[in-house]
């Protein structure tokens, strides 16, 4: 199991990321010119596979252990009404999922995927990121830890996901910081709130940015400061899956968000990545092209919770299934010219 023992740890892991194998990546892609179709005429399906042909360093990639986590956190920043739900609703949110009755479970069952809860000291908000940092050093780090421990070097792709109210802020707050530009043009209405709300919120994220900004020298500090819990163990999920080889599936807004700071730091870390989607989030789209990934699906979700990580799974299935089990021209004896 990963473990970051400490921020220099962190730090030196984001510096030594291992490469997808690019002898498998050559192998799968000529098997892509021996099947019965015209050159590319599978589109992304045939990325898809060869992407994960050289993550699992086989020609003919298999995806039979697919696993989905959500990470909860709760916010200090949410008292400033920049959402539309009230901060009980995070908790009440984990418990449906372990009722099994919220969307990603539908989902993760529709696709295959065993899904796990991970809530981050629901009763204990981060600090106010307009006014103080979201958490300790040790904090962090425990966050970073959790995410760590929930990427099994034994998944063969891995979808996650968040719940917190509040938290397309400190997202905000991260892309700003990370990519450069003003508050409010990454700033959206999130769950649904209304003009009045989203001034609080740009104004938070301003604030954010003009009392931290000056001290977020690295990633590490970016996610302390201006994050959250689950936020955190997003990007500590997504580094310890980059070591162990395992491609991740990104949902929406705030989990991109998530790896802004280790992509801006290091612009190889999304290499493993596929953006399963793009979000109805004013500014995801946005942050996909800082990211350099193009999603898979455009369907307008804003939920969050996995959902749209989860609803890309089929096609990586189908990309995978057409790569391995379509005849070559030679099997089928069908003329190449």
């Amino acid at each position: 199991m990963i473990a970051f023992a400490d921020r220099a740890a962190f730090l030196a892991a984001l510096d030594a990321l291992p490469a997808a194998s690019a002898e498998a990546q050559a192998a799968a892609q000529a098997r892509q010119g021996e099947l019965t179709k015209p050159a590319g005429s599978l589109g992304r399906l045939e990325d898809l596979a060869v992407f994960m042909a050289g993550w699992q360093a086989s020609a003919r990639p298999q995806l039979d252990r697919v696993r989905a986590v959500v990470f909860a956190g709760n916010h200090g920043v949410a008292a400033r009404g920049v959402s539309a739900f009230p901060v009980e609703v995070t908790a009440q949110m984990v418990a449906n999922f372990a009722a099994g009755g919220a969307a990603i479970n539908v989902l993760a069952r529709g696709c295959g995927a065993e899904l796990s809860v991970v809530p981050l000291d629901l009763d204990r908000p981060t600090g106010d990121i307009a006014q103080e940092p979201a958490m300790c050093e040790a904090e962090c780090l425990a966050a970073l830890n959790a995410g760590a421990a929930a990427a099994a070097p034994d998944t063969q792709l891995l979808l996650l996901g968040e719940m917190g109210i509040g938290n397309t802020t400190p997202a905000a707050a991260l892309c700003a910081a990370a990519f450069g530009g003003d508050a409010a043009p990454w700033c959206g209405h999130g769950t649904g709130i209304d003009s009045a709300g989203l001034s609080r919120k740009v104004a938070a994220v301003a604030s954010a940015l003009a009392l931290h900004g000056d001290h977020c020298g690295d990633p590490f500090e970016l996610l302390r400061r201006l994050g959250g819990r689950e936020i955190a163990a997003i990007a500590g999920a997504v580094l310890a899956a980059r070591l162990q080889r395992v491609p991740v599936l990104l949902d929406g807004f705030i989990v991109c968000a998530a790896i802004a700071p280790l992509v801006a730091s290091n612009p190889d870390l999304a290499a493993h990545c596929v953006a399963a989607h793009s979000s109805a989030e004013a500014a995801h789209e946005r942050l996909l092209a800082c990211l350099g990934l193009e999603p898979l699906l455009r369907l307008g979700l804003r939920l969050g919770e996995g959902s749209g990580a989860a609803l890309a799974v089929p096609l990586v299935h189908a990309a995978l299934a057409t790569h391995d089990e379509m005849a070559t021209f030679a099997e089928a004896m069908v003329a190449t010219a």
